[in-house]
């Protein structure tokens, strides 16, 4: 095994976990679920069988991976984030078949307490803020917040806020530069 498992996490034999991957304490990773290498999957989380993750992931505590989602390179989940993947469920009828896919994209980013509801797109380098709920596409680099999570602006692939130059995006921080009109597609 080349990667670390808590003594009380729970990893199916048909699951796949990529090395230097860290699985804390509590968690439940399904048969065919996929962490990629060097991510970190914090306590109490819950991985369902289909889920993927790719590689340098950051899944904090208290978060449930449902069937449906798929987790891109270097994407963060805040703690307590929800995920969703059917929409109108009801305990009394089995609706495996109308799952919907939720994809994160790579780099993107979502705080605590936010929900994604399924069926969903988070574009890469996009910032979710916490306690957002997501229920439609979020653009590449966008800022989110709010329920119904509406833009609030774009930021950086280092996380830093963008303001617009001209015909061009600038981050302040680590001056890396966007054309305007890459940031500001619908």
């Amino acid at each position: 095994m080349d990667y670390f498992l808590h003594e009380s996490a729970y990893v199916h034999k048909d699951a796949r976990i990529g090395a230097g991957s860290r699985i804390w304490q509590f968690c439940c990773i399904m048969e065919g679920a996929q962490i990629g290498e060097h991510c970190n999957i914090g306590a109490y989380v819950f991985v369902e069988k289909g889920v993927k993750i790719g590689n340098g992931v950051k899944v904090k505590n208290n978060v449930s991976l449902y069937s449906g989602v798929e987790l891109e390179e270097d994407v963060f989940v805040g703690p307590n984030v929800v995920f969703t993947n059917v929409i109108n469920p009801r305990s009394f009828i089995e609706r495996k078949s109308e799952f919907r896919p939720t994809i994160v994209k790579k780099g993107a980013s979502i705080g605590a307490n936010a929900t994604i509801v399924c069926g969903h797109t988070i574009g890469e380098y996009a910032l979710i803020g916490a306690g957002a709920v997501i229920t439609k596409d979020v653009p590449p680099h966008a800022l989110v917040m709010g329920n119904p999570a509406r833009i609030a602006g774009y930021v950086c692939k280092c996380g830093e806020k963008l303001t617009r130059q001209q015909d061009q995006y600038v981050c302040a921080v680590c001056r890396e530069s966007y054309p305007a009109e890459q940031i500001e597609m619908k």
